[in-house]
């Protein structure tokens, strides 16, 4: 007699594969910098530097506000291959992904213009 569970040998855990983002614009890395800026790396390898300092301290900040302490604001993370910081506030990465493939160095959030890679 087999002492063994065979539920735990075909548990759809043991069989399923781990998921793994495969949509260009999920992020890989993400690393706070100075002044409320990110450095971000992209699945497929792009990167660049997004700007949130205005965002942050902007009247219109909503969630986004808490974000002002910069204690709080260098606590982000990947997940599920968003930008992610404690208190479930995230920052959805297409937009952000979209402006960097155009080639943009610093993409500031909420202004129009950004800068162009030389």
């Amino acid at each position: 007699m087999c002492t063994e569970s065979a539920a735990s040998q075909d548990s759809p855990l043991a069989v399923t594969p781990p998921i793994r983002p495969r949509m260009p614009w999920r992020l890989a890395a993400v690393e706070a910098l100075p002044n409320f800026r990110l450095h971000v790396r992209f699945v497929d390898g792009t990167e660049g530097t997004v700007d949130l300092n205005t965002l942050v301290h902007s009247p219109g900040a909503g969630v986004f506000a808490s974000l002002a302490d910069s204690a709080l604001f260098d606590q982000v993370f990947v997940e599920h291959g968003a930008v992610t910081w404690p208190g479930e506030i995230d920052l959805a990465p297409d937009a952000m992904y979209a402006e960097l493939k155009k080639g943009v160095q610093v993409w500031n959030v909420l202004e129009s213009h950004s800068t162009p890679t030389q």
